[in-house]
């Protein structure tokens, strides 16, 4: 009997951590971690589209973040803006189309364009989706949504019975993704940050060691690995997941 190949996580989901403890134990500033941190974004990237994930998304820049120094966040604007400038050749060939999630308003001008001419130069990519989380926040996402809901009411528009976990799921800036399958946070930190509070209830979270410089191919195959060795229930048990028992 052949074997059962183990399942691939359909949407992988990253919060790369770990970029300015990186630098500073390097005696660098904080944004030389970020530059570094790149090319681990490059090598995810790849692993992701070799080992046939359909969704990864990026935990780039969180709304909390504009609070950081002035340098640090500027170098981040501009390291956006040589991504999109240096990757689109690459994500075109490899058919990665990339989307945002997040008040892509918030960013400077010369970032969102650039920003928007990546997302319109690979929209035909059909073998990858590549999201980039850019000035998010969870919370502030499904307040908006029950916003917009409360909004709907109070118009006669929609029944305040209608407002259920699908009608808020379809109202997130994540709408047209899966929730993820796989959250990875580098660092060795364990928390989510606001990070997909919603969409991730039923993710496995995996928190390896390493800080994001450091996150290699490799280190995600690891974390692959992992993720096929855990039993996903959501909310069933063990003998239902295994069919050892009526559902």
């Amino acid at each position: 009997m052949a074997e059962t190949a183990l399942p691939i996580p359909k949407h992988v989901a990253v919060i790369m951590d770990g970029n300015g403890r990186w630098a500073m134990n390097r005696g660098a500033p904080r944004h030389w971690g970020h530059r570094e941190g790149s090319k681990s974004v490059r090598a995810v990237v790849r692993g992701c589209r070799a080992l046939g994930v359909g969704y990864l998304t990026l935990y780039a820049f969180s709304l909390a973040n504009w609070a950081r120094p002035r340098v640090e966040v500027t170098a981040l604007m501009r390291l956006l803006v040589r991504f999109a400038r240096r990757e689109v050749a690459e994500l075109r060939e490899k058919g990665i189309s990339v989307g945002t999630i997040g008040r892509i308003e918030d960013l400077p001008p010369v970032t969102r364009r650039a920003i928007d001419q990546l997302m319109d130069q690979t929209k035909d990519g059909k073998d990858m989706r590549l999201t980039l989380a850019l000035s998010y926040s969870g919370r502030y996402d499904v307040a908006r949504a029950a916003r917009q809901a409360a909004e709907l009411v109070a118009q006669g528009k929609l029944r305040p019975e209608e407002v259920d976990d699908k009608w808020i799921r379809s109202h997130l800036w994540t709408a047209e993704l899966p929730d993820p399958d796989l959250v990875i946070r580098t660092g060795g930190e364990q928390r989510s940050s606001d990070f997909l509070p919603y969409e991730s209830v039923y993710s496995e979270f995996h928190y390896p060691p390493e800080l994001w410089p450091d996150f290699s191919e490799d280190h995600l195959k690891a974390a692959i690995q992992w993720y096929q060795s855990r039993e996903r229930r959501f909310g069933k048990t063990s003998a239902q997941v295994r069919g050892q028992m009526p559902a």
